[in-house]
């Protein structure tokens, strides 16, 4: 039996992250399982008991939440986790690297996009800075992970991710067009970075039902609403530049049930922008 008020040992982390990650992939995959089961199961190895379980597992949903990642439903991010549990989670991803894949291919598609014609319209509502939703964590409980680890360039840096979501909009800017009447519009979408084309500033020109240009950046993640992202220098001199028909659309929730926002210019009045790498020349 572990003493109460004891600091959970690496080795129990251990045991409750690999717990944790045995129920959240048959969530993900839509495998019954039982929480309470996995609960007793565990509390046999390392006798720190149900409340202190279920707390961790909290705490483990709030690492998730802090890393861009998605969590199990019913386990509530809470927040002031004991620091070493960030630690325990990033050595679950480093021994298990097939994991963000097995969690994506969840939202992909083997078909041309351009022959999909029943893909789900998804919901695109205000930036949180707009709603009233409160956040489900408070920000100044990620800092640890923030400081631990560049989240924004992680997902920046996932190149399937990345890919999957531009498609995602790709195929409902199509279904809107469709919807409105103009099919013709909807054939003449053109999904640049696809193309090669990384340096228009925007990944996918599609138009308004009038034939006004859309300009649309895509930022993916499988994390919550406010995560971080990363944005480049002509991304921003692009969305200035095309105030009037340049949108950010961030896509959130990637992994479970996609849901997004769209930003519009000037983007400093929804999100505060951090130089976050300088470029060095010799002097």
């Amino acid at each position: 039996m572990a003493e109460v008020g004891k600091p959970w040992s690496d080795a129990e982390n251990d045991l409750a992250v690999a717990d944790y990650f045995a129920m959240l992939g048959a969530e993900l995959s839509r495998q019954d399982y039982k929480k309470a089961t996995h609960n007793r199961a565990l509390d046999t190895q390392i006798g720190r008991g149900r409340g202190a379980i279920e707390l961790k597992h909290q705490n483990i949903s709030a690492v998730l939440l802090g890393l861009n990642e998605t969590w199990i439903n019913g386990y509530k991010p809470a927040k002031n986790f004991q620091l070493s549990l960030i630690d325990a989670v990033l050595r679950w991803f480093n021994d298990h690297p097939q994991w963000s894949p097995l969690v994506l291919r969840n939202q992909t598609t083997s078909r041309s996009p351009t022959t999909v014609a029943d893909a789900e319209m998804l919901w695109i509502g205000p930036p949180p800075t707009q709603s009233n939703v409160a956040p489900i964590v408070e920000l100044v409980s990620l800092e640890a992970i923030y400081r631990k680890v560049d989240v924004a360039a992680r997902d920046a840096a996932n190149r399937a991710l990345g890919r999957a979501g531009e498609e995602r909009i790709l195929l409902h800017e199509q279904q809107t067009l469709r919807m409105a009447r103009r099919p013709d519009l909807a054939e003449r979408i053109r999904w640049l970075s696809d193309e090669g084309d990384d340096g228009a500033g925007f990944d996918i020109l599609s138009f308004e039902s009038d034939g006004r240009d859309r300009r649309i950046e895509v930022k993916t993640t499988n994390g919550w609403e406010r995560s971080p992202f990363h944005i480049s220098r002509n991304e921003l001199a692009t969305a200035d530049r095309h105030r009037d028909d340049w949108h950010l659309i961030r896509l959130y929730n990637f992994a479970r049930a996609p849901r997004a926002f769209s930003i519009r210019p000037p983007l400093e009045r929804h999100v505060e922008l951090m130089p976050t790498s300088f470029m060095a020349t010799l002097r």
